[in-house]
């Protein structure tokens, strides 16, 4: 691998040294996105556009002065530039000892995909070189995913072939019975009816497994699109309405309107149809589970999406542990409720994939509030949030409780952290 970042290297530095001596050096123009290189600039004259274009890698190109010519959009992406600037602080290390000593450098870092703990890392391999004239070319490769596949390997295997078990045994132990028993009319229908839920079960199982895969294999922010919020609760609304009903249980919606975030929209509504499923899972007939938008209230480049129930509620000893693969607090329960152990864990997944995070306030006989907090993206649609006033208002009718609580969503946590 290394030889082939060095001919790259090299094959870079040729078509700068190839270029016309007497050429001034010039800061290039920017276009209005901050990484393009209009025409008649330097690196246009001195070809370098179309070899920088050719590259499969990340690029960033620096100038003299250590200030960005040119970087591709997966750059910003992986908050390694800002501000025609390298803000990453061991990029800007490497930076500067490929400047002292001439020597190209290669090394394997890890950066933070936001701001939020627990919102997951970059995994890149980075490989710095000056390219002559000053300049130094910076490329980088994401090691994410084959990094997250390594670390998911060594349990995950022997996790999944113990739950596939359990289903399928009970498949076989079943079928056998009724074989045995087939002239008994009563217990063939009985057991039939097991037959079926195990099956559906496993089919569960199954389906869990493969969107935990498809989370490994993919990555929210590597081509993000700009995703309604308001769109993803009316979508994971409409996935759990079902069982909602049949449960009697009430679904509620409100808070803020028209907030926005980037990333994968089908993701996002995976996550919270998750949550609103195990909300209502664990939640006794007519009750309420409440889904409710807001800005974070200490921090306005924040967005929270909070699913409130009236649930059972979770022990603080279990609530560390409740997003690990296949963990269930109560397993003769879920059984029963039909949960895989896979859900929270596939909502975990989809936060840190998005620069995220989720936070969990419960407590047991008084329900439980799980929050995905994510990067808010503001749009040229962008309108203010409801008035604080128009909220109270709301709050104080019909739906009181439910929207109280929506309103509120922000503080959740902390005023459970006091209560409990």
């Amino acid at each position: 691998m290394g030889t082939v970042w060095l001919i790259i290297a090299v094959a870079v530095a040729g078509v700068a040294a190839g270029a016309a001596a007497g050429l001034a050096l010039g800061h290039a123009t920017r276009d209005a996105q901050g990484n393009g290189i209009t025409s008649g600039s330097t690196l246009e004259r001195d070809g370098l556009i179309p070899v920088l274009a050719a590259l499969s890698s990340t690029v960033v190109l620096l100038d003299d002065d250590g200030e960005v010519l040119r970087a591709s959009a997966a750059a910003y992406t992986y908050n390694l530039v800002r501000d025609d600037e390298v803000c990453e602080p061991q990029v800007a290390q490497m930076v500067e000892r490929v400047r002292s000593s001439g020597q190209a450098e290669e090394a394997e870092i890890t950066v933070a995909r936001g701001r939020l703990p627990g919102a997951g890392n970059f995994h890149l391999q980075v490989r710095v070189a000056g390219i002559g004239r000053g300049r130094v070319l910076v490329l980088i490769e994401d090691r994410t995913a084959a990094r997250r596949v390594e670390e998911m390997r060594r349990d995950f295997v022997v996790n999944a072939s113990h739950e596939l078990k359990t289903p399928v045994g009970a498949i076989s132990l079943l079928a056998e019975t009724v074989r045995e028993n087939a002239d008994d009319p009563t217990l063939v229908v009985d057991y039939a009816a097991r037959m079926n839920r195990e099956s559906h079960r496993l089919e569960l199982l199954v389906g869990d497994i493969i969107e935990l895969s498809r989370l490994q294999d993919g990555d929210a922010l590597v081509e993000p699109e700009d995703v309604s919020l308001d769109d993803v609760v009316v979508d994971a609304l409409d996935r759990v309405r079902v069982e909602a009903e049949a449960k009697e249980v009430a679904l509620v919606a409100g808070g803020a309107e028209n907030l926005h975030v980037l990333g994968d929209a089908s993701l996002l509504v995976t996550a919270v149809s998750n949550l609103l499923d195990n909300a209502i899972r664990y939640s006794d007939p007519r009750t309420r589970v409440s889904v409710g938008l807001s800005v974070d209230a200490h921090d306005p480049e924040l967005v929270r999406i909070a699913v409130v129930d009236q649930g059972i509620g979770i022990p603080k000893q279990a609530q560390e542990r409740v997003f690990e693969r296949f963990y269930r607090v109560d397993k003769a329960r879920s059984r029963a409720t039909g949960g895989t152990g896979l859900g929270l864990s596939i909502v975990k997944h989809v936060a840190a994939d998005h620069g995220g995070t989720v936070e969990l306030w419960s407590a047991p006989g008084r329900g439980s509030t799980f929050t995905l907090v994510l990067p808010r993206h503001r749009t040229e649609a962008d309108r203010p949030g409801p008035d604080p006033e128009a909220v109270q208002a709301v709050a104080s009718g019909a739906a009181g409780a439910s929207f109280a609580a929506i309103a509120a969503i922000s503080d959740e946590p902390a005023r459970g952290k006091e209560q409990s």
